[in-house]
């Protein structure tokens, strides 16, 4: 086996030719462009986070601290960079919040040196996860998160849990203030930060569920409306995105990251979840909601955006995309980051101009097989006619 000088250059060396590995375009379906290599993985944190560099402690350099995934990222673009806020989950499977920039949104990832040292609510977490990133028009950039706890309600399941909704807020990604949970009704993990006022409130896409991971009678992504971020109160909400029986989101449907504002209406990626013989399947999914109205849909194209392809269909919970951020640049160049199967992060780009067409001209589900083959009909009919 190597000694301590020999495993130290061949674990940096590894981790330098992984992190600027360039990354390529693959062509998709004309709305999308996957590219070839995820842009975060396990392997590409930092070797000083794993690794006891002192010869006297660690005299065969072994890791110490391991690092099971990176996932589930919130984006925002900073300092010209491309900044992932990224759930970084350790081997002993408590996750945190670490931020990596890119120059250019798909390749040469680093982290910052330090991961994001997350005050306390008044209630301690165990587990935080999946930020959402806003910078909202009052100055400050929020993260709202899962907060998860142990349901002590249940002290002999040692598998009970709960879940709300933690806020925090920032100006420059580094220092935190934490802000008290939102309170709702019902368990809250998966809420999204309007970027706009609405009616002079700051504006929630929720999504109420019964349990830590059912929804239960949750119909939906929901829309509520609060005073005040520093003791937010979700007093009553609306279902924006219905749940539907046999759709890619009978199961269950949740905001991704904030929509983005177009001239023709609020672009919006989501997840859905459906059951299948191999257990959940998680896909995403687009719609628009009106500009003077965000809760009102006006364009919701039928089926999913996207689903696991190839490598990203295997993980620790395998059939799974999802998504909390992206970044649309000035140009209109749009950067989808994505995580597959709960383990490595992804990007996929496209354009303003080719998501709202998709949004607009893809047509509706009818609910039904037989209003999926009229619809379909109705395309080959028309493209016969062109030939």
């Amino acid at each position: 086996m190597l000694d301590f000088d020999q495993r130290k250059a061949l674990v940096e060396k590894e981790y330098e030719a992984l992190v600027t590995q360039p990354n390529e375009a693959v062509e998709g379906n004309g709305i999308f462009c996957r590219y070839k290599n995820p842009v975060i993985t396990a392997a590409m944190v930092p070797p000083f986070w794993k690794y006891d560099y002192n010869r006297a402690t660690n005299p065969f350099f072994m890791e110490r601290i391991g690092v099971n995934a990176t996932l589930n990222s919130g984006a925002i673009k900073w300092n010209g960079k491309y900044v992932l806020v990224v759930r970084v989950e350790g081997s002993d499977r408590k996750s945190f919040f670490a931020v990596a920039e890119s120059p250019n949104g798909i390749d040469n990832f680093r982290f910052w040196d330090h991961p994001i040292t997350m005050p306390e609510d008044d209630i301690p977490g165990v587990n935080i996860y999946d930020m959402r990133l806003t910078r909202h028009e009052d100055g400050w950039i929020y993260g709202l998160f899962c907060v998860e706890r142990h349901d002590d309600n249940e002290p002999g399941n040692l598998s009970a849990a709960t879940a709300t909704c933690g806020i925090a807020r920032t100006k420059d990604l580094i220092n935190w203030e934490r802000l008290p949970d939102l309170k709702a009704k019902s368990q809250q993990r998966n809420v999204v930060l309007h970027p706009e006022f609405v009616n002079g409130k700051y504006a929630l896409y929720t999504r109420p569920q019964d349990g830590f991971i059912d929804a239960g009678s949750g119909g939906g992504i929901g829309w509520a409306l609060v005073d005040d971020m520093t003791n937010a109160v979700v007093e009553s909400e609306i279902i924006v995105d219905t749940r539907y029986y046999h759709t890619i989101k009978e199961v269950k449907n949740g905001e991704g990251p904030h929509p983005i504002k177009t001239p023709k209406g609020w672009l919006h990626l989501a997840h859905g979840v459906r059951g299948c013989a191999s257990g959940l399947r998680y896909v995403l999914y687009m719609y628009m909601t009106a500009l003077d109205e965000p809760w009102r849909p006006i364009y919701t194209p039928g089926g999913y955006l996207m689903a696991p392809v190839g490598d990203e269909y295997i993980g620790d919970v395998m059939n799974v995309l999802f998504t909390n951020g992206w970044i649309a640049d000035e140009d209109g160049k749009v950067f989808i980051y994505y995580a597959s199967s709960d383990t490595r992060m992804h990007v996929a780009t496209s354009t303003i101009d080719r998501l709202v067409d998709y949004c607009m001209n893809t047509p509706s589900d009818g609910l039904s097989t037989g209003e999926s083959v009229k619809t379909l009909n109705r395309l080959i009919d028309a493209n016969l006619q062109l030939k």
